[in-house]
């Protein structure tokens, strides 16, 4: 892994803040996140830092994986930092740029970090995946690598009061197996959410998780809002921001 000063600050940081919350970080497949070339590394999103996990798996296989960031944020010292981190900026409005930098940077050898469901998922379950993950892949012809965040939601996640102090939660990841690519690419995408699947129900076995609770699933007993309910409070959110957006644009 070659020498990134401000990757190795932050990752410092990142160590520091975890030790502080006492978080119990428990990895299981941490072999299967290639030590060089390329890989697409597709994860689950439940929470605001979970990017913080991810960046410490791959630390821990000694490499500096490049997130998926966007574009917007590129200014300042948040934009200063994704620069010296390799980031790449999303431009909705320029996807097929965004894509090709993605590929350039698979190509390249790096770990591009990509969240196949877009958004937070207020239910805590897997939501529709985007394609864009099977597209890289198969564009730069690399594997897929899955991986799940299981607890990462009870830190901070949307709808939920944050918990930053010393609380000690257990956060389950798991890695699977590389998946060739292939196509087609909507074929290699259902394939990729069932593998996510299953490693969300292994990180959750173990997992302790009270009835009621607001943190987790309600197929599992919890308070969170189904998939279905969560899907129209996401509706309801975009709304509000278009609304905003229209209100300033005018």
């Amino acid at each position: 892994m070659s020498r990134e000063p401000v990757f190795d600050v932050l990752t410092g940081l990142v160590r520091s803040l975890f030790w502080a919350q006492g978080l119990r970080i428990d990895i299981a497949g941490q072999h299967h996140l290639p030590r060089a070339g390329g890989a697409v590394l597709a994860v689950n999103h439940t929470a605001y830092l979970d990017f913080m996990e991810v960046g410490l798996v791959g630390r821990e296989s000694g490499r500096n994986v490049r997130y998926m960031m966007k574009a917007e944020l590129e200014r300042g010292i948040v934009g200063w930092l994704m620069k010296h981190c390799k980031a790449i900026g999303v431009d909705r409005s320029a996807g097929a740029e965004s894509f090709a930098r993605a590929v350039a940077a698979l190509r390249a050898g790096e770990i591009v970090v990509v969240y196949p469901e877009a958004t937070i998922s207020r239910s805590f379950e897997l939501k529709e995946f985007k394609s864009g993950a099977a597209r890289m892949a198969i564009a730069a012809e690399v594997p897929i690598v899955p991986m799940v965040i299981w607890g990462a939601q009870r830190v901070w996640t949307k709808d939920l009061p944050r918990r930053l102090g010393r609380h000690r939660f257990p956060i389950n990841i798991r890695l699977g197996a590389p998946i060739p690519p292939r196509e087609p690419a909507d074929d290699l995408t259902a394939e990729l959410r069932s593998r996510m699947r299953e490693l969300l129900d292994r990180a959750q076995q173990s997992y302790d998780m009270p009835a009621g609770a607001r943190w987790v699933p309600a197929r599992l007993g919890g308070a969170a809002p189904t998939p279905e309910q969560a899907a129209v409070l996401d509706r309801e959110e975009l709304a509000r921001r278009r609304a905003k957006k229209d209100a300033r644009d005018t």
